[in-house]
């Protein structure tokens, strides 16, 4: 098969979550754990790191391949979804996994695939662990796709566990309370392991600490210990901030991730470190700290995370999609100096858009964004994704008006004409909208 043939064949012929949601779903490592036996159990041949939570947990898992980079390790990063190619989500120092690997691997294996029925993500796990053990990195950062304790990534015994945080996403799979997600989570925890919790959370903490004691892991809660400013200051390309640890002031920092949420997410990665330098673990030295922060950009080409993508009028994207991250995103709107804020938003069909939109309209009504915001509407281009008339229909109920548009690159055109060059254009609700629009034009 050619490049763009194995590509439909992974689309189309294996059930994929991020194409058609639920029916994806599988609730079991049964399937993961045959097709690492018939690989030759490739989870075994590199060293990792496995990185769980609701939101900040790819931004934790780029800021450490990063570091990593820096301080001269081969590393392999291994996260989801992609936005614009599917070998995003398969790279080695930066790199994407080459095409010509993708289609002897799947080449090579379809008959067992296709026998196995396994999902797309699946697949793309033992693609990925194969990938990483026949070039033979030093270490792999591992993100899980879903929870924790069911995913397909969870074959591993990394070096470390990192858990970022606890909220409400995919309620129908992980459990509809705090305790519920994060015993779900929790489940990436392995005997001995040292695991590293993001923030510490009343409904969580005990269920963490309770895991970690049955299986004898060490636990450290990374707010506890580290401070990052959150009088962030955005000079246009980088975020600048000053860190403390246990109170006492460090130095000043530049992270290539400038949306302030990220805060939170740094005091993981610092935590990260120091649990990775202990005992000798990996070699991280200060330099390399300091530089795969700022350069986790250039280092491993995330995007979709409070991107901007133009100027007069600053035009950001951002790929919050529930409420935690939507939170998130709002603490970087207060920090921006704007006019007016023009908002393009679409969703997939399985979110609950009334109460996020809800939630939005009453969070950007607010003393510091002084004019109601203009909303346009749009559909992400994937299956799951909800009708832009539903979506409008639903809005204008809750007394938001806004028009729809076909794709979202005609929102964002229209709302960068009808904004003024101080004004705010931000383009969010889904990570596959946010892929649309930094998706080229054929």
């Amino acid at each position: 098969m050619s490049y763009s043939e194995t590509l439909n064949y992974l689309s189309n012929a294996l059930p994929a979550y991020h194409r058609i949601g639920a029916a994806a779903y599988k609730a079991d490592l049964c399937n993961t754990e045959a097709m690492m036996e018939y690989l030759g159990h490739p989870e075994c041949g590199f060293k990792s790191i496995h990185i769980a939570g609701t939101n900040g947990k790819g931004s934790v898992s780029h800021f450490l391949a990063s570091i990593l980079q820096e301080a001269g390790y081969k590393v392999g990063l291994y996260t989801s979804p992609h936005l614009v190619d599917f070998r995003e989500r398969i790279r080695i120092n930066g790199e994407m996994i080459p095409q010509e690997y993708v289609v002897e691997f799947v080449d090579a294996n379809r008959t067992f695939f296709d026998k196995q029925q396994l999902s797309f993500f699946e697949m793309t796990v033992g693609l990925a662990f194969d990938y990483f053990r026949n070039e033979q990195v030093d270490i792999a950062v591992i993100e899980v796709g879903m929870g924790g304790r069911l995913d397909s990534t969870n074959v591993i015994t990394p070096l470390l566990s990192v858990i970022t945080n606890i909220g409400f996403d995919h309620t129908q799979f992980l459990g509809d309370t705090l305790e519920k997600i994060a015993g779900e989570k929790a489940g990436i925890i392995k005997s001995g392991i040292p695991v590293v919790i993001g923030q510490t959370q009343p409904e969580t903490q005990p269920v963490f600490e309770c895991v970690a004691a049955e299986r004898n892991s060490p636990i450290t809660f990374a707010d506890k210990h580290w401070n990052v400013d959150p009088t962030w200051r955005f000079d246009g390309e980088r975020m600048l901030f000053q860190l403390e640890h246990d109170g006492e002031y460090i130095d000043d920092f530049t992270s290539g991730l400038t949306g302030p949420y990220q805060m939170w997410n740094i005091a993981t990665v610092c935590e990260a470190v120091q649990q990775l330098r202990n005992g000798g673990i990996l070699a991280i030295d200060n330099q390399a700290f300091r530089r795969g922060l700022d350069r986790v950009i250039d280092n491993t080409h995330l995007m979709g995370r409070w991107q901007i993508v133009g100027h007069q009028p600053l035009t950001v994207c951002e790929t919050a999609h529930n409420f935690d991250g939507i939170n998130a995103m709002i603490l970087g709107l207060l920090g921006l100096s704007f006019k007016r804020l023009h908002i393009i938003y679409g969703c997939v069909n399985d979110k609950d858009y009334s109460k996020i939109l809800t939630y939005l309209h009453s969070q950007l009504n607010t003393e510091h964004i002084k004019q109601e915001p203009v909303w346009y509407f749009s559909q992400p281009s994937v299956l799951r994704g909800l009708a832009v008339d539903i979506l409008q229909d639903a809005a204008h109920h809750l007394g938001i008006v806004g028009e729809a548009y076909a794709n979202v690159k005609e929102a964002v055109q229209k709302a960068r004409n009808n904004a003024d060059p101080d004004d705010l254009v931000l383009v969010t609700g889904s990570i596959f909208l946010i892929a649309d629009l930094l998706t080229p034009d054929a």
